[in-house]
């Protein structure tokens, strides 16, 4: 049995859109007729998803939000002794987002089946990333789900969190940035040049810098198309440039020589690490698998391949915390913690140690960058603004010397 989307008229001809559960498509057309609708559409949700997974979608895969939601949803329902089945329908009746819920209802198909959860989540791998399936497929293996669905959904959202706050953070400065610029450029487009025209038809030399803000204005005004355009080129070109692993792989080493981005990128990247590690180690994943799976989530190319070499001097024999210290682009604080809990048969509880303080440390770091970026984008903005009125004052002011 599967999950179905389907599209139907009723008799009076409008259309009706839903989710069905059904053995086949051709069982499902069957079902809407006897409810006397006449379908037109019938696709089952996993060929659908594979599909808009092997093409192009501006929406891959279910939101950081939503994700949380359902697991903590999922982990409240398996803990009250719910069948992992009815758990499944209930948390897709709950849910408003029409993808998520079919998605849902494909998982649960999957496991009335007789397939594990795990098998289920894997037919939907956009919505579901390798480390919520490796989790779930740890937990129904030693027979604890409910407390793996607990961790896991403590873990979605305090990552959630993180991201919220890191995004939350930056709206201010974007928002102050685009006005600026928006106000800047609307001055010199328009009022600079009624004002400056008077100047203009003067004999008078104009001093320097309004030459040059009658030009900056002029140039706005002729080429404002261009520039949008030629911005909007630039970005996607470089956009196109980083996506090639090479440039991007340059790029991210860049980043972490930068005095206070570096230090940003290494605690950003660290803490979802550690996170991950933590979470999967403490699900009973295996260390090297759990190695993998956690680089996936290291957005930060030289550190992710610092942990993939790390995963493979650890197959060989070695211990964690020395095969990551090789790489010098983890924090001592964190190689510190993770040697203790190897040593002390405390792996998870370090680890887990370790993305706090991480967290806590991006958390300060992004506080100290809002509190310079700030006034200091409030500083640049003045500056640009006393620059306009000087060179808009600066010709009065010799107007008003040659007549004295």
């Amino acid at each position: 049995m599967g999950a179905f989307q389907f599209i139907a008229l009723n008799q009076a001809g409008k259309e009706s859109k839903g989710l069905i559960e059904g053995d086949t498509a051709k069982h499902v057309r069957q079902i809407l007729r006897e409810r006397e609708l006449f379908p037109i559409r019938v696709t089952e949700v996993a060929q659908k998803e594979s599909r808009r997974q092997s093409g192009f979608s501006a929406r891959r895969g279910i939101s950081p939000g939503d994700l949380a939601l359902l697991t903590r949803q999922l982990a409240a329902l398996s803990k009250s002794g719910l069948p992992l089945e009815e758990a499944l329908l209930a948390v897709s009746q709950q849910n408003d987002q029409p993808r998520t819920k079919a998605i849902l209802l494909g998982v649960r198909s999957k496991v009335m089946e007789g397939h594990t959860m795990a098998d289920g989540l894997a037919e939907f791998p956009q919505a579901f990333p390798a480390l919520f399936r490796a989790t779930v497929a740890a937990g129904e293996q030693s027979g604890h789900l409910d407390i793996v669905l607990e961790r896991l959904a403590d873990y979605t959202e305090a990552r959630h969190e993180l991201r919220q706050r890191v995004s939350n953070a930056m709206i201010y400065p974007i928002v102050l940035v685009v006005m600026a610029v928006a106000i800047i450029s609307f001055m010199l487009a328009t009022v600079v040049p009624k004002i400056v025209n008077v100047f203009q038809n003067s004999a008078a030399e104009l001093p320097a810098l309004t030459r040059g803000l009658i030009a900056t204005s002029d140039f706005l005004r002729d080429h404002w198309l261009l520039l949008i355009i030629g911005t909007g080129a630039i970005i996607y070109g470089l956009r196109a440039f980083l996506r090639r692993e090479e440039p991007r792989r340059h790029y991210h080493k860049l980043l972490l020589r930068l005095p206070v981005i570096g230090r940003l990128t290494r605690g950003i990247n660290t803490a979802r690490f550690t996170r991950t590690f933590s979470i999967l180690t403490g699900s009973g994943v295996p260390v090297l698998e759990a190695m993998k799976i956690s680089s996936q989530v290291i957005e930060n190319l030289p550190m992710r391949e610092a942990v993939t070499k790390a995963a493979l001097k650890v197959r060989e024999g070695g211990s964690i915390s020395k095969s990551l210290e090789s790489s010098k682009l983890f924090p001592p604080m964190m190689i510190h913690l993770v040697s203790t809990g190897e040593a002390g048969g405390r792996l998870e509880e370090m680890l887990t140690r370790s993305a706090d303080g991480q967290e806590r440390e991006v958390d300060g770091l992004i506080a100290a960058l809002l509190g310079i970026l700030q006034p200091l984008l409030i500083v640049i903005m003045g500056a640009i603004v006393l620059t306009i009125v000087l060179a808009i004052l600066l010709p009065i002011f010799e107007i008003n010397n040659l007549i004295r």
